[in-house]
C-alpha cells in the first residue's frame, strides 16, 4: 500500500470524497463500483470492482477454446485491464491496462474489425505493439463490462465473417454469464 499524503474526513452520512487526481489516475468514473477491503492494521482499502473479473477463470477457458478454434490470439478484458489471454505469452498482456482507444470504443458500445490498408489500427493494450483484428464489447443488462478480441498474428491481416461472428458470440455469451 502506498501513501498519497491526502487526508479526507468522513461526513455525517459516512461518505468520503476520493480526490479527482486519484480518480483520474485510477480511472474511477462516476457510478463505478468499488469493493471495500479491511486489513489487520485497521486499514480500509477501496478497489475497483470488476464483475467480469469474477469470470476470469471461465473467460480464460473460453479464450483457450476460441484460440484453438480460430488459430488467433485471444484477449478478454474488463473496462480497465486484461483479465485473460490465449495464444500468446500471458505475461506479455495479463493485468495490463487497456488503451484509451479501446476504452472509448467500449464506452460507445462499438465493435471493431480491421480493414485491409487501415491507417489507424486499434492497439488495445497500453505499452504493447500488437493490434486488434476484431473486437466486440461484453454487454449485460445494457451496461458494458469489457471486451473480447482477436489480435493480429504474424500471418493474418484480415478476418473472415466466421471469425468476426466468433468474437461477437463470445462477447454475447460472456455478457449472458454476467446476467446470471
Amino acid at each position: 500500500m502506498k501513501a498519497t499524503g491526502i487526508v479526507r474526513r468522513i461526513d455525517d452520512l459516512g461518505r468520503v470524497v476520493i480526490p479527482k487526481e486519484i480518480r483520474r489516475t485510477m480511472r474511477i468514473r462516476e457510478g463505478d463500483p468499488l469493493e471495500i477491503y479491511t486489513n489487520n492494521d485497521g486499514g480500509v482499502i477501496f478497489k475497483k470492482y470488476s464483475p467480469i473479473g469474477e469470470l476470469a477463470s471461465f473467460a480464460g477457458q473460453y479464450a483457450e477454446v476460441l484460440n484453438k478454434t480460430a488459430g488467433l490470439p485471444v484477449v478478454v478484458c474488463d473496462r480497465d485491464h486484461v483479465i485473460s489471454v490465449a495464444g500468446i505469452p500471458k505475461k506479455e498482456l495479463l493485468e495490463r491496462r487497456v488503451s484509451p482507444m479501446l476504452e472509448e470504443m467500449m464506452q460507445q458500445r462499438k465493435s471493431y474489425q480491421l480493414t485491409p490498408g487501415e491507417q489507424h489500427k486499434l492497439t488495445p493494450v497500453e505499452g504493447v505493439e500488437r493490434y486488434a483484428l476484431a473486437q466486440a464489447p461484453i454487454m449485460a443488462s445494457g451496461d458494458v463490462y469489457g471486451s473480447v478480441m482477436f489480435l493480429c498474428d504474424e500471418t493474418t491481416t484480415a478476418l473472415e465473417d466466421t471469425e468476426l461472428k466468433l468474437i461477437q458470440t463470445a462477447a454475447a455469451f460472456l455478457g449472458k454469464q454476467m446476467e446470471e
